[in-house]
């Protein structure tokens, strides 16, 4: 921030010239300007324009002064000042304005400020909502310029009413005078309504029959206490709610969406509430009670009060507060100790936003139907989020968060990445500014797919961006990679799934390379055509270097061992005793005895065992051979189990012993022969399952922590990031972390964007952007006669 200079006289008249960027459009900002400038009896006006906003303003120097540090300490709840900058200049001593104004926006050609994420309900609105003489009692949209829907109900900018879901609500006359009173907090406040001239709920049933009900939230509440699976629509999709402690309507629930185990998420109506089935730190209390009201993952005290089969195998339960008016009022007529709050779509599919589309997919599945009129512009899960000590990490950035702004330090153009196949997300990079979409999802069927595409072109429609340059995997067959081949506009760069995890957390940094990446996850496409998942990188932003791995081992069927982990033990038995491993005493083996001779043939000829040095590969076979999981029916369900049945507070020492050995071609090998062969030994002595997984945890932090260091030694790096879903482990991830800064190295990790394949988009963005003005640069020195460097 400018500083004004005081040593001028102090009665003297200036005129100040702030500018201000950031989140401050849509956010009631304007009229807190203006309320703070005639309380403070300065003169002026203020505007919003494309970047932000303008005040001129009139005063003495510790009037302006004084005003200025008002902005800062009491703006709106949702503003963000990332940039505030003044210019002064004296006027005399007097002001030319007679008061001080809203005026008309500024506008600048074809710029925008940043976009306002949805937040939850302010106080303000819940008071409204709770008071029986208020015209808005009861009322399920409620908001007002604190709270309420933004990104997902904005179709385009600028952020105006009729470019919003709200464009067919005219307002009545109550409503009109408040919006356009700037002493009012509905003033400009763009999805403002009320009974009379807003959104109303309806209660349906599958086959679309309205359910004649003065009530329609009261009469679901005595549905869901009934044992009823709702699907109701909030602000970015639908969810699928039953009572938490129903076990027979979850159990219906999870056979009628195809989701066996994963845990469900659930929501109450208050932190005491909270307390009566898990328990928090204040720094989880922060994130719950933030107006992003986001999942978090928090510990389950025991006995589990709620039905175990919502979260079944698991430490942990996802939790979140209520965010919208009918949240409330849900908890308002009925006091559910919890209600499971699940997204409502099919396995696999997007989250439905639409009536008529939910009708048709969520038929099958819920009993009765919540529905509104307020359409949905684009759909958004709620975020997840899981803390250790002070480390906050995504596991899924959506709702609340998106589409807030991520700085860069190096200019990356106007690009687009396609993201990974699981997991995925887009990013749009303008200049020193990157845009991660929300949580996509997996792109392995063609929903997901066309969702992928609507969401992009949604992004750039919304930040009027028109990218130059098209970003995707390496790997040939999956869905980016063809459709980069496929179109002509653009030119296209490949960037390595790992490569784009490390840059990815080198972006939020603004990190200078090169720096040691340490990359753990399930899958991704090697350059050699194997499946690569435990790397250690030395990495630039347009380069990179494999410096150490795991030792490649197969993979026997395929994608079928990560559906079915007992294979992937099978075949890490297989390398560290050699044919003799079916002679092991080991359950396992006995409950697939008859496919053993299958499974070693498979190896042997190589025949769809496709070699991978994947970390989360290794978890799945431990997990597999403590009798954990055998089969997986989501995406990391074993490496989570093993996780999960560790002891919080065993803080036991011991490892497995372990290789790091210099390859033929330069790098580092990491077999794991040491790592099952001690595990083994373990289970036939009939040790428990949490000291073993506490070893294998303490085996694995002990070796990447050798393996950093032998780098450090050869490369005088001592700047570490860490990325890759197998990070989503806090255990490990606290662990290593601690290793590392023991030894005095710089650790950088996620913070911003998930660790899992959700952070890929960046790193291909800004990774992409680096290897193409390379490549330019290398074509005009080449041009030029200069010595080509090699990438």
């Amino acid at each position: 921030m400018a500083q004004l200079d005081t040593g001028t006289d102090s009665r003297k008249i200036i005129r100040a010239c702030i500018e201000i960027s950031g989140i401050i459009q849509g956010v009631g900002f304007r009229p807190f300007i203006y309320r703070l400038a005639r309380a403070q009896g300065l003169k002026g006006h203020v505007a919003n324009t494309a970047a932000g906003v303008t005040i001129i303003i009139d005063g003495s120097e510790p009037e302006i002064e004084n005003f200025v540090k008002a902005i800062t300490g009491e703006k709106p709840p949702l503003a963000c000042i990332e940039e505030l900058q003044i210019a002064k200049s004296e006027i005399g001593q007097d002001s030319t304005f007679q008061d001080f104004q809203i005026i008309d926006s500024i506008p600048a050609g074809n710029r925008i400020g940043p976009i306002t994420p949805d937040s939850d309900v302010c106080d303000n609105c819940l008071g409204e909502l709770f008071n029986p003489e208020d015209r808005r009692y009861l009322y399920p949209f409620i908001n007002c310029t604190d709270c309420g829907p933004r990104y997902t109900l904005i179709e385009k900018t600028p952020y105006d009413r009729p470019q919003t879901a709200m464009k067919d609500f005219e307002l009545c006359q109550h409503c009109q005078e408040e919006y356009r009173d700037p002493l009012d907090r509905r003033f400009h406040a763009q999805a403002t309504c009320c009974p009379d001239c807003g959104p109303a709920v309806t209660l349906a049933t599958p086959d679309r029959q309205t359910v004649d009900d003065p009530d329609p939230i009261r009469r679901t509440a005595e549905l869901l206490q009934d044992g009823m699976i709702i699907a109701f629509k909030g602000i970015g999709g639908f969810h699928l709610a039953v009572n938490a402690v129903d076990d027979k309507a979850i159990a219906r629930l999870r056979e009628r969406k195809g989701r066996p185990h994963k845990p469900l998420a659930v929501m109450t109506a208050n932190l005491e509430k909270i307390k009566t089935f898990a328990a928090f730190s204040p720094k989880e209390q922060k994130v719950l009670s933030g107006r992003e009201k986001p999942i978090v993952l928090l510990r389950k005290l025991s006995p589990f009060p709620l039905a175990e089969n919502v979260a079944p195998d698991n430490s942990f339960i996802g939790v979140m507060l209520p965010y919208t008016p009918i949240h409330y009022l849900l908890f308002h007529h009925r006091e559910f100790q919890a209600l499971v709050m699940t997204s409502g779509n099919l396995s696999g599919s997007p989250v439905v936003k639409d009536n008529d589309d939910a009708f048709a997919k969520l038929s099958s599945i819920a009993d009765y139907f919540l529905l509104h009129n307020r359409p949905i512009i684009t759909q958004a899960d709620d975020s997840v989020i899981r803390l250790e000590d002070s480390y906050l990490t995504f596991y899924r950035r959506a709702r609340s968060f998106i589409p807030k702004v991520i700085s860069l330090k190096q200019n990356s153009g106007r690009t687009l990445a396609l993201g990974a196949i699981i997991k995925n997300t887009i990013c749009l990079t303008k200049e020193n500014e990157a845009f991660v979409s929300q949580h996509i999802g997996d792109l392995d069927n063609l929903d997901t797919q066309l969702h992928q595409k609507k969401i992009s072109r949604h992004f750039q429609a919304l930040m009027r961006i028109k990218p130059d340059l098209l970003v995707h995997d390496l790997h040939p067959d999956y869905p980016g990679s063809r459709y980069a081949r496929r179109q002509n506009e653009l030119p296209t760069i490949g960037v390595q799934h790992h490569h784009a995890h490390a840059v990815s957390c080198m972006a939020e940094h603004g990190l200078d390379g090169p720096v040691i990446a340490v990359t753990l996850d399930g899958n991704g496409y090697g350059p050699d055509n194997t499946v690569w998942g435990g790397e250690v990188l030395m990495t630039d932003y347009h380069t990179y270097e494999r410096l150490a791995h795991f030792e490649p081992l197969e993979m026997p069927g395929g994608d079928a061992a990560i559906r079915e982990p007992w294979r992937m033990a099978v075949s890490h038995l297989y390398r560290a005793f050699g044919p003799g491993f079916k002679e092991l005493d080991l359950q396992m083996l006995h409950n697939h005895r008859s496919n053993l001779g299958v499974i070693q043939q498979m190896i042997d000829r190589s025949i769809n065992a496709p070699l991978t040095s994947s970390c989360g590969r290794l978890f799945d076979a431990v997990a597999a051979l403590l009798g954990l999981r055998e089969f997986a029916s989501f995406e990391g369900q074993a490496a989570a189990e093993l996780e999960m049945c560790l002891e919080p507070n065993d803080h036991d020492p011991a490892l497995y012993e372990f290789e790091v050995v210099k390859s033929d071609a330069g790098s580092w090998l990491l077999p794991v022969k040491p790592i099952i062969r001690g595990v083994v030994r373990d289970i036939l002595k009939n040790r428990d399952p949490a000291r073993i997984s506490r070893r294998f945890h303490n085996s694995l932090a002990a070796l990447f922590t050798k393996v950093c260091r032998k780098i450090r030694d050869q490369n005088n790096i001592n700047q570490i990031v860490l990325s890759g879903g197998v990070f989503q482990n806090l255990n490990l991830h606290q662990q290593l972390e601690t290793n590392l800064k023991a030894l005095s190295f710089s650790v950088y990790s996620h913070e911003q964007v998930p660790s899992n394949d959700g952070c890929i988009s960046l790193g291909q963005a800004v990774a992409g952007r680096a290897i193409y003005e390379r490549m330019k640069d290398l074509r005009i020195q080449a041009a030029d006669g200069s010595k080509e460097i090699k990438l």
